[in-house]
């Protein structure tokens, strides 16, 4: 009678060491995944900030070339302005040398 509840007991201590067990094992499992999973969100956020950054150069870039448009535009309207009274002057010539 003794011998058989120390074997219960031993059965019993044998089951929750492999539950335990089984338990360890499936964290371990669910950690490797989440790790795996945080590896690859690592990787996204990274490329993303490449991306990001590449975008920040191009709009960089982008604001220079309109700058030089536009300091090209205001260097042309200067020149059509001194054109236009240019044109003016020389139609005023020319209308008052027909009025002769």
């Amino acid at each position: 009678m003794i011998s058989s509840g120390v074997e219960v007991k031993i059965n019993r201590l044998e089951s929750i060491v492999e539950q335990i067990g089984e338990a360890v094992l499936s964290t371990t499992e669910t950690i490797e995944r989440l790790a795996d999973r945080l590896e690859n969100l690592s990787c996204q956020v990274e490329a993303q900030g490449k991306q990001l950054q590449q975008q920040g150069y191009q709009i960089f870039a982008l604001c220079d070339a309109v700058q030089s448009l536009a300091e090209s535009q205001d260097d042309s309207l200067q020149k059509l302005a001194q054109l236009t009274q240019t044109l003016d002057k020389l139609t005023s010539l020319i209308q008052g040398l027909d009025e002769c």
